[in-house]
């Protein structure tokens, strides 16, 4: 299995999304001050950038959701739990997950919630929280699939969600531990990329663990292979010196932390085999 040179792919691939951050406008340009002090995109309010495509931390509701947002999942009710604390009004901006991380580089948004993953590569352009969930990446394969994880690379189409880690460090280079671009079909989303692999055009997906469960129970003939791909930390991200908003946002999460509330929402969503 091929992941232990993965980190050093985002390099390059994150660098150009810093590149593009540099054009827009800061965040601190377009923030107004609230009444507890903050500094947000719109007062009185925190909006948060997702892609509402990832369940069970994020999907779009059949119905109001929760709390009325129109959203559902484990990303959403953190983020309302700490818009509450800090005296905010949550506001959710659902797009494809490359936007999610500009619009908060570009002052569209406050934090990113999206199932994001810490790395030392895209704290160059975002601040991070403490990791409040892990994230497990696993491959999904059609049942009696000769793909394993061990041969992955070998001639094999693998799908990703655009813009993830697994597609950075799958499409990297074998020598970095990658399977080279030529391999790897980027999706907006991942439930395209898992239709992709029941249609048959592709042959895997690589997936966070969570989700890949909630794509196979829905599509019969899917299976997710024994064993974890990668294993990675799920973090909130502001933009890059935004120190204020990242401090307010820690504090909250760290009371909700320590109160039971987080465990309390990752449990309810995701039950134990």
């Amino acid at each position: 299995m091929k992941v232990w040179k993965k980190i050093a792919a985002m390099t390059m691939a994150l660098g150009m999304v810093a590149s593009l951050a540099a054009c827009g406008n800061s965040s601190s340009d377009k923030q107004e001050g609230d009444d507890n002090g903050l500094k947000t995109v719109e007062s009185g309010k925190l909006t948060m950038s997702t892609n509402a495509q990832f369940p069970p931390y994020e999907s779009v509701a059949d119905g109001e959701g929760y709390e009325g947002t129109g959203f559902e999942g484990i990303d959403v009710e953190i983020a309302w739990a700490i818009a509450e604390k800090l005296g905010l009004e949550l506001v959710i901006h659902d797009t494809d997950f490359d936007s999610a991380l500009l619009e908060v580089q570009n002052g569209a948004s406050d934090v990113v919630l999206a199932g994001l993953s810490y790395s030392e590569e895209r704290d160059a352009t975002m601040d991070f929280t403490t990791k409040y969930a892990t994230g497990v990446q696993v491959v999904i394969v059609k049942e009696g699939s000769d793909v394993t994880l061990d041969n992955l690379g070998d001639g094999k189409i693998i799908g990703t969600q655009r813009g993830t880690t697994g597609y950075l460090y799958a499409s990297d280079t074998p020598e970095n531990g990658g399977y080279g671009e030529e391999a790897v079909q980027a999706f907006d989303s991942g439930a395209l990329a898992v239709q992709a692999l029941v249609n048959g055009s592709i042959d895997a997906v690589i997936i966070d663990e969570a989700p890949a469960k909630e794509f196979v129970a829905a599509n019969p003939g899917l299976t997710i292979l024994p064993g974890e791909w990668v294993t990675e930390d799920y973090c909130i991200a502001v933009d890059e010196g935004n120190t204020q908003l990242k401090d307010a946002v820690q504090k909250a999460l760290d009371e909700l932390i320590a109160d039971g509330t987080v465990d309390s929402i990752v449990a309810n969503h995701i039950k134990a085999d």
